[in-house]
């Protein structure tokens, strides 16, 4: 049975900081290429950040690009997210899932998990 457990969101003030993870349970974490998404209220669910397989390559939105990275153990089947200079429209539910390339985009894999709140207000 497959298990996404994110944690690490709260509130935060714009500028600040949050490190977002996700333990992984059910798969063979090694093999897949992970992602973050988010979800705005009233929004759809978007991703925001890819870390291939190895960790050896990583892809951004533009929305995130330069203030979020991505990473991954391997040996503990987490996926991580390091957010910095947040700012209000980061705020949304964050979620971790594998993701696989098809056609001309990732799509996930598995159901989504609780996901984690990330507020981002003064």
């Amino acid at each position: 049975q497959v298990q996404l457990v994110e944690s690490g969101g709260g509130l935060v003030q714009p500028g600040g900081s949050l490190r977002l993870s996700c333990a992984a349970s059910g798969f063979t974490f090694s093999n897949y290429d992970m992602a973050w998404y988010r979800q705005a209220p009233g929004k759809e669910r978007d991703l925001i950040a890819t870390i291939r397989s190895s960790g050896t390559r990583t892809n951004y939105a533009d929305s995130v690009k330069g203030r979020f990275t991505i990473s991954r153990d391997n040996a503990k089947n987490t996926v991580h997210l390091q957010m910095n200079s947040l700012k209000p429209e980061d705020t949304a539910m964050y979620y971790c899932n594998a993701v696989q390339w098809v056609y001309t985009k990732y799509a996930p894999l598995y159901s989504w998990g609780q996901g984690t709140q990330v507020t981002v207000s003064s």
